[in-house]
């Protein structure tokens, strides 16, 4: 009898992980292959239920293509609970080297039948990440979001050109960078990240098409309710968030959103103004994407309305 009394407290005394979603690979199975089960279980969980789980989505980028405003408006919906900040955990050695046990500690506090999301823009052009995001959860479901490949050459240009201007450091113009020897550089990085059929082939190397949902991100600053209901059903959620959540703001020229009476914006570095291109530089750029456009179309199976 005594025994069995003490087999019992033992057995009540194991730390229990907050099961994932069904659908998606457990938990406890994740933690186990890094080898770090114990320890993770211990500070990844809370007193009142709650606990850090491995994200079971990632928003994966693209840069500039609007990854911010995807998660501020999914997380609309009760049933997320999504990360802060990027925690580029599989592009950043120094962060990858501590393991699933770090990357965990990174996840907010959620319930079970919450779906924890991360996003890092950088994962979707960096080479080693799809292979690193399949080791970790080959079931995973990936949000990428997408603009017309120009427009996002002009995003990710004006990003770099007001971080500069802020610091107050001096930067070339666009042309200086999309120019060289009086042709389009291709060696120019923001071209190189709006090659989307190249980075795509490597995601659908370790990826089925059915487990990454595309997002048109220029419809969703045109119209963002509808691309945020097909995320609701790709992700499997249910149909919470609503069109009232939405509303136009004339002043900032863009949508905002409605939480529970409360209305938000994104950060006023959201929708700048790009710089005045000239217009035969950038029928240069409409044709230099326009095969890799074509590529991606028949890659993917749809369209998209781009130059």
């Amino acid at each position: 009898m005594a025994a069995l009394l003490l087999g019992a407290v033992l057995l009540v005394a194991q730390p229990q992980l907050v099961p994932s979603r069904p659908a998606e690979l457990g938990q406890q199975e994740l933690l186990r292959k890094a080898g770090t089960l114990q320890d993770d279980v211990r500070d990844g969980a809370a007193p009142n239920g709650s606990a850090q789980q491995l994200p079971q989505t990632i928003i994966i980028g693209v840069r500039k293509g609007g990854t911010r405003a995807l998660l501020e408006m999914l997380s609309l919906h009760p049933d997320v609970a999504a990360a802060e900040n990027e925690v580029h955990f599989f592009d950043w050695e120094e962060h990858y080297s501590h393991g699933l046990g770090w990357y965990l500690s990174q996840m907010p506090f959620s319930w079970p039948h919450q779906l924890t999301v991360e996003k890092t823009p950088a994962y979707f052009t960096s080479p080693k990440v799809p292979e690193r995001v399949h080791s970790m959860n080959p079931s995973i479901r990936l949000l990428l979001i997408l603009r017309d490949p120009s427009e996002r050459v002009l995003s990710d240009y004006t990003q770099v050109f007001y971080n500069h201007m802020q610091k107050r450091k001096p930067y070339p113009s666009i042309e200086e960078f999309l120019v060289r020897d009086g042709r389009l550089n291709v060696d120019y990085k923001a071209l190189n990240r709006s090659l989307y059929h190249v980075h795509m082939q490597n995601w659908l190397r370790f990826f089925p098409l059915r487990h990454i949902h595309i997002v048109d991100g220029d419809r969703l600053i045109r119209d963002p309710f509808p691309e945020i209901q097909k995320v609701e059903r790709f992700l499997k959620l249910s149909p919470q968030i609503n069109a009232s959540n939405f509303y136009f703001n004339k002043t900032k020229g863009f949508y905002c959103l409605r939480d529970s009476g409360r209305d938000r914006c994104l950060h006023e570095s959201k929708g700048r103004a790009h710089p005045q291109v000239d217009p035969k530089l950038l029928n240069k750029l409409h044709e230099y994407f326009h095969e890799p456009n074509k590529k991606f179309f028949e890659l993917v199976g749809r369209t998209f309305d781009w130059h």
